[in-house]
């Protein structure tokens, strides 16, 4: 498996700087700009798109910390997503059912205030999983703890994605 972080010059963990990961994606994306390329063979051309491609890739493996987790996840040989894995905490389970129907509800009643009252609390959910994983990372510990906040995490910022696309139609 490729390493992003080597990439980019930076230490292989979950605390990274942004500023800096941008600045280095940055740099590296534009020694494959394509005006460099211009009077290049097609097969050098070829290759600069390639490796922008993995440099986007990479950078979006890293800038934000659900995709960072799950990726050092994936580089100890642990997919937070794999859909053979079933195994939810049941308290999880049933505060995503209890969830998903509030926001049917609210969207049945095209309430607007209580789409608001329900963005504000998943994106309380969404810095308190946050959070958990940040610790988790700092106290090394289990992965399976880790890879249990970052499936969490994963459904929250869909929740999120799905009542902010709501709040859209209802304006």
């Amino acid at each position: 498996m490729q390493n992003y972080f080597e990439l980019f010059d930076l230490e292989t963990s979950f605390f990274i700087d942004d500023d800096q990961l941008k600045a280095a994606y940055r740099r590296e994306i534009s020694r494959f700009h394509p005006d460099n390329y211009a009077t290049k063979s097609e097969s050098e051309k070829l290759q600069a798109l390639q490796n922008t491609s993995l440099l986007n890739t990479a950078f979006t493996s890293l800038k934000t910390p659900l995709n960072r987790a799950s990726y050092l996840l994936k580089m100890q040989g642990l997919d937070p997503f794999d859909e053979r894995d079933t195994v939810m905490n049941h308290d999880f389970l049933m505060s995503q059912i209890d969830l998903r129907e509030e926001l049917e509800v609210i969207e049945e009643d095209r309430d607007s205030l209580g789409l608001e009252d329900f963005l504000e609390r998943v994106d309380l959910h969404i810095e308190e999983n946050t959070d958990s994983i940040y610790k988790a990372f700092e106290l090394n510990s289990d992965l399976m703890d880790i890879k249990m906040y970052v499936r969490e995490l994963k459904f929250y910022d869909q929740l999120y994605k799905e009542a902010n696309k709501l709040m859209d139609e209802l304006l």
